[in-house]
């Protein structure tokens, strides 16, 4: 049984990692598009179309927190599997 508190941390764990890698996907620098706007960095961001990445964020970290949940509630890994201080304090590793 996998706790709401849990799931919900996970979600939130997943959703976070997984808008680091959505946001720089096919983003166009106001360098490359040669419109530089005053007052900032040639790196900024173009256009963004932020909105559009956080669905896509959603989507993705909702199919992955879906096979995280499913690979706990399944039995396949359990805290045992991944608590080796314990398991090396007595003497089992």
């Amino acid at each position: 049984m996998l706790p709401p508190f849990s799931a919900f941390v996970i979600f939130a764990f997943v959703w976070f990692l997984t808008l680091l890698c959505v946001l720089p996907l096919r983003t166009t620098t106001q360098g490359e598009a040669g419109q530089v706007v005053a007052g900032t960095p040639s790196s900024a961001p173009h256009n963004l179309n932020f909105k559009r990445k956080l669905l896509i964020t959603t989507i993705v970290a909702a199919v992955i927190w879906a096979a995280i949940c499913a690979i706990i509630l399944s039995g396949w890994i359990t805290i045992r599997d991944v608590d080796i201080f314990h398991r090396w304090m007595m003497g089992e590793i």
